[in-house]
């Protein structure tokens, strides 16, 4: 009996021990389903939102709504136009030709910007000895203003200071005026109403608002310049997070409708600082170098007190702020340099920080104080608010000169040799020069406007007359930036025409019904696969199909996160990764059936079955993503949406079916009553025990 009860109890603590080592699988299991759901409420907010909406309206409480953000929709979903242009560039040398396409596509895409497009796709492709550019207009269907537009000649102006002065309104003027504020206003509380209702914010904003009051504004606070006042209509009104205020909001943009998101917190520090510049500092006029600076804000720093560091600061500051004491203000996170910043942040209250340096040279702080402010999370639906200058036009500052860029042979980027700074030298030919040289001398000491596609890109003063065709544009600029304003130059001077080879239009209408089809088209195919697999492989189908659902939803998730867009193509490219992703639970499953079959424990054969069908799923889809990858970077636009949704449901199907399927499988066969049943495992006959 004692040997009996000893056995027993050996028996009991084995099974305790093992039940306490099984925890942690259990755990990420729950983890796995608890993802499915999140992830599924990330894919589409509305039903949740729906649901909270409900629940505040019966309890009176505010619940957190989540972010509607809808799927970017590819052309052929939305509806719009597909241009292909290819470059004639007979005339040019084939060491510029590069450079001239990418002028070509820069101006290409601030043209394609008047349309107010969200998300054109601009790109070039150079193919044995063809220069192409491919224009994507999602949402434009007048094709034939998209091909007047893009196919213009880009314009280079050089502008002198002008004397046009405003005149003042007309009482008739005065009166169109007031009649279209009340129209714009009229409209803004229709807009106001359908938001309020409960209309699809994301579609209203879409259909509403400018392209560049899109997106989320985050951090605000009710003394911001901009968005103060749409902040304080948010504490006027009470309003809770996820719902609309109940007025229209008037700015300097225009009239708001505005959506609270939610709150947050950041802290605002009081600070002073201590500026020592050195030569070559940025904005510094000291002579003083660089290690003899790092001696003196040292000395500073072994000297300073929060009781003498105004005095220093007036006595030693080599900054804006030095006279006042060095004084900046309440500073806020963003708005300093960022090794600035930092330092000020993890400097304690009423102390002075260590030395830091930024571009400008080496800095003492002095934080005397700190507090958090409130900020807010919004979103707004911005219209339009006619004002005077919609009636009589603006007085430009700017008149128009003789001088253009048909006189311009080449503008290239050079260096200061005393600096090493980048700048952008000019070449205009002999009637070009001329112009220039008279130009130049009559303004001297002014500035002088170079507009491109009637758009002010660079504003230098004029130093000196300057003669014989060449001039220069200073402006500390870096590298990349001088690269672009030369690109941008050499756009408007060179004669680089676009021939449009191909053109093709998509209806709205047709692009709902081609997205309509491909979902109920994906349902479906998910319908039939998960069937096959239960019907088939029973107990391991049924939980490969829970891991293909976590699969589909993070595949979803990863399109909203990443700013995916779906094309058809991409649907095309979507379905195939998830028969991929079926594929490896197959071989999985199957392995572990024949471990099964041979005699293994469940345990043993899950193991041996995960071990011995990896290499195969890890080289089958190796060689898929070598595939999609070529497609990726050799291939149109259209190509390239198949290639990317099958890269990323590749690579996402490898964790579903490795880490999900195993996880799952584990659970269900430390299940006793499972286990009993072999039939459930596609084993033949149950065993009675």
């Amino acid at each position: 009996m004692k040997q009996v009860w000893k056995m027993q109890s050996s028996r009991k603590a084995k099974g305790s021990s093992a039940r306490k080592k099984f925890w942690p699988v259990r755990i990420f299991a729950i983890i796995a389903l608890l993802a499915t759901l999140g992830a599924a409420l990330f894919d589409f907010p509305a039903y949740w939102n729906a649901g909270v909406q409900s629940v505040n309206s019966a309890i009176g409480v505010s619940l957190p709504t989540m972010e509607e953000k809808g799927f970017r929709l590819g052309l052929d979903l939305q509806g719009g136009t597909h241009l292909v242009y290819e470059a004639d560039m007979s005339n040019i040398l084939d060491e510029d030709r590069s450079a001239a396409l990418e002028g070509v596509k820069d101006v290409i895409e601030r043209r394609v910007n008047a349309f107010g497009v969200s998300e054109p796709v601009v790109q070039t492709t150079m193919t044995g000895g063809s220069h192409r550019i491919i224009v994507e207009l999602a949402g434009v269907l007048d094709v034939s203003e998209a091909i007047d537009q893009i196919g213009e000649t880009p314009v280079l102006e050089f502008k002198e200071p002008g004397e046009q002065l405003q005149r003042d309104p007309t009482a008739e003027e005065l009166a169109l005026l007031a009649d279209l504020q009340e129209a714009d206003k009229a409209t803004a509380q229709q807009a106001l109403t359908r938001a309020r209702s409960g209309e699809d914010w994301d579609k209203l904003t879409l259909e509403l608002t400018t392209e560049s009051a899109i997106g989320t504004i985050s951090g605000l606070t009710a003394d911001d310049p901009v968005y103060g006042d749409l902040v304080q209509a948010i504490i006027d009104t009470w309003v809770s997070p996820g719902f609309v205020v109940p007025k229209v909001v008037e700015n300097a943009d225009g009239l708001n409708i505005v959506k609270y998101i939610e709150a947050g917190e950041t802290e605002e520090s009081e600070l002073s600082h201590i500026l020592i510049c050195y030569e070559g500092a940025t904005g510094c006029t000291s002579g003083l170098s660089e290690m003899d600076a790092t001696i003196q804000i040292n000395n500073l720093k072994a000297e300073a007190t929060p009781e003498n560091f105004a005095d220093l600061a007036k006595e030693y500051s080599t900054g804006p702020t030095g006279p006042n004491g060095g004084y900046i203000g309440w500073v806020r996170p963003g708005q300093m340099v960022a090794s600035f910043e930092i330092e000020a942040l993890q400097t304690p209250k009423e102390t002075i920080s260590n030395v830091v340096k930024t571009e400008f040279g080496y800095h003492l702080i002095y934080k005397s104080n700190e507090r958090s402010l409130k900020t807010y999370t919004l979103e707004r639906i911005l219209l339009d608010y006619t004002d005077i200058f919609d009636i009589i036009p603006e007085a430009s500052p700017w008149t128009n000169t003789e001088l253009s860029g048909k006189y311009l042979e080449h503008a290239n980027v050079e260096f200061d040799p005393n600096t090493g700074v980048p700048y952008v030298a000019l070449n205009f030919n002999t009637e070009g020069g001329d112009l220039f040289g008279e130009l130049t001398a009559s303004h001297v000491g002014e500035p002088i406007a170079i507009f491109l596609d009637g758009e002010a890109i660079s504003t230098p003063v004029v130093q000196t007359a300057i003669y014989g065709g060449k001039a220069i544009i200073t402006g500390n600029f870096t590298l990349d930036e001088a690269k672009l304003l030369a690109q941008r130059l050499n756009a408007g001077a060179l004669p680089v025409p676009v021939n449009l080879l191909s053109q093709q239009t998509i209806g709205p209408t047709l692009g709902a019904a081609s997205l309509s089809k491909s979902v109920i088209a994906g349902l479906c195919g998910f319908l039939l696969v998960a069937l096959f697999m239960i019907a088939v492989y029973r107990v391991p189908g049924l939980v490969a199909v829970f891991a293909l659902v976590l699969y589909a939803f993070l595949n979803l998730a990863t399109y909203r996160l990443f700013g995916v867009t779906i094309s058809l193509a991409g649907i095309a490219g979507f379905v195939l990764s998830m028969g991929i992703a079926v594929d490896a639970n197959v071989l999985i499953i199957e392995r572990f059936n024949e471990e099964l079959a041979a005699g293994r424990d469940y345990r043993s054969a899950l193991d041996e079955a995960f071990q011995r069908a990896w290499s195969a799923i890890r080289d089958g889809n190796l060689t898929t993503l070598i595939a999609a990858g070529v497609l990726y970077w050799f291939s149109s636009s259209f190509i390239r949406g198949f290639a990317l949704t099958l890269s990323i449901g590749v690579l996402l199907s490898m964790f579903t079916a490795i880490t999900i399927t195993r996880v799952y499988l584990k659970n269900v066969i430390a299940c006793s009553w499972v286990t009993r049943h072999k039939g459930l495992f596609g084993q033949g006959k149950e065993e009675q025990k």
